[in-house]
């Protein structure tokens, strides 16, 4: 385990994913993370890539060769190597290797950066090609918060307020974890998201271009809560395994594949393109409140 620390807060990393598993905030002597209880959902923050979500059959096709990947991808179950780390910075780094290229034929150097902030964290993902051909590619956050996180609060005392006001319908994900072509509506001119433990019955809710980068986590009977900044991830998955006590905010750039994909990797909705040389970077940032 790894750690970054300042006067406010205490943060936790893993190697294994690269992954964030522990917010303790001083002031409030409060945890933001979920405890990862493996009876419920074992895991905390899990990286995704090279794929958000599912492929249609675990299959994708590339140059006329079949590959199979797992929900999510692989980067969440690698030991990442710590690259740098310093008392406010860390950098983990996942390189391709046999292991990878066997269902993913692409070099690629993977970096996860973590900054402390005064009153939050920061969380780069860094992608570069070091390949003489293009690079294809999503990837994604997947933190769980504790909900409640306050004592003497309830879990439906809780809402997600966005930074817009939204009309923006949900993409049904299929029992085979596919997202469906008719979308359903849900947030009809409004800026609030309550939340309740049914609103997670029937998966994840999707969400592809909303007109907010940015989304705070409330509730009217306290002042703790906290506000997640995603510029530049065009889809937003919001999720919670059944009757949990958390919520996933998760930033993406990529979406699972469409009940109708025709699995070819180059054509998924939401993949990356990065030529030789290139770098991608995004960075999703957390203000504790």
């Amino acid at each position: 385990m790894f750690f970054l620390e300042n006067q406010q807060l205490k943060v936790s990393l893993h190697p294994k994913g690269a992954e964030l598993q522990g917010l303790w905030n001083k002031k409030h002597q409060l945890e933001y993370m979920w405890g990862g209880d493996p009876a419920v959902w074992g895991k905390h923050s899990p990286l995704l890539f090279p794929i958000v979500g599912t492929l249609k059959g675990n299959t994708y096709y590339y140059q006329d060769k079949s590959y199979s990947l797992p929900r999510h991808g692989f980067a969440r179950d690698r030991e990442f190597d710590v690259e740098s780390h310093t008392a406010d910075a860390i950098t983990f780094l996942l390189r391709s290797d046999d292991a990878t290229r066997a269902n993913y034929p692409f070099d690629f150097e993977l970096r996860v950066i973590y900054r402390i902030l005064a009153e939050g964290l920061s969380v780069t993902y860094e992608v570069s090609n070091p390949a003489k051909e293009t690079l294809y590619f999503s990837v994604g956050g997947h933190p769980a918060f504790k909900v409640p996180l306050a004592p003497d609060t309830a879990y439906n005392d809780y809402y997600l307020a966005f930074d817009n006001k939204e009309t923006a319908p949900r993409w049904p994900i299929s029992a085979d974890g596919l997202i469906e072509n008719q979308s359903q509506a849900l947030l009809q001119d409004t800026d609030i998201l309550p939340l309740t433990k049914d609103l997670f019955a029937k998966d994840a809710l999707v969400f592809k271009h909303l007109a907010s980068s940015g989304v705070t986590l409330r509730s009217a009977k306290t002042e703790r809560g906290l506000r997640m900044d995603f510029p530049g991830f065009p889809f937003l998955g919001i999720w919670a395994a059944p009757k949990a006590d958390f919520v996933c905010i998760e930033p993406w750039c990529g979406i699972a594949d469409s009940v109708d994909s025709d699995q070819q990797y180059v054509n998924k909705e939401g993949i990356n393109r990065l030529e030789a040389g290139g770098v991608f970077e995004r960075t999703w940032t957390l203000t504790l409140l």
